[in-house]
């Protein structure tokens, strides 16, 4: 849930909990494309957008909540554990959480939108950066032009 940013040990009980309840697999340490928890750190969000995963946004402070209404509200590849406008101290239960989980990864849901939209935005993802095309050519560039000041020096 992020480097120096987290929320509360009672919050972090009510995941846990809620996380149990509901009865989904899951793995509480490390990253797992499909279905993930995040605090809405832009390194995480970019990480799991490239991986393909649907996002449970947790904003916290700072940028989070932005990075939350673009999961949610523009790429719309996740949902909102806790609505960006509550307050940090804002508890959310294991109850909430259980159902929101359940919910979340069930494939067969309507709502399961989510998760193919992520692949297709993974997909964009990965064809920005193949070979001959312009983000790969720029990088490239910048790279060269970099290395021959370099040597000039």
């Amino acid at each position: 849930m992020g480097s120096f940013l987290s929320v509360s040990s009672v919050q972090m009980d009510e995941i846990a909990a809620g996380l149990r309840k509901s009865g989904v697999q899951f793995i509480w340490t490390g990253f797992v494309p499909g279905g993930v928890s995040s605090h809405c750190g832009w390194n995480s969000v970019t990480e799991g957008v490239f991986a393909g995963a649907s996002f449970l946004t947790l904003a916290i402070l700072f940028d989070q909540g932005m990075n939350s209404n673009h999961i949610v509200e523009d790429w719309r590849v996740g949902w909102r554990v806790r609505k960006v406008e509550d307050k940090i101290d804002h508890l959310v239960t294991r109850e909430e959480i259980a159902g929101l989980v359940k919910k979340f990864m069930d494939l067969e849901d309507d709502e399961g939108m989510e998760t193919r939209r992520a692949r297709e935005l993974k997909q964009l993802c990965h064809d920005a950066i193949a070979e001959g095309v312009s983000s790969h050519t720029n990088i490239k560039a910048f790279i060269r032009h970099f290395a021959e000041g370099v040597r000039e020096d």
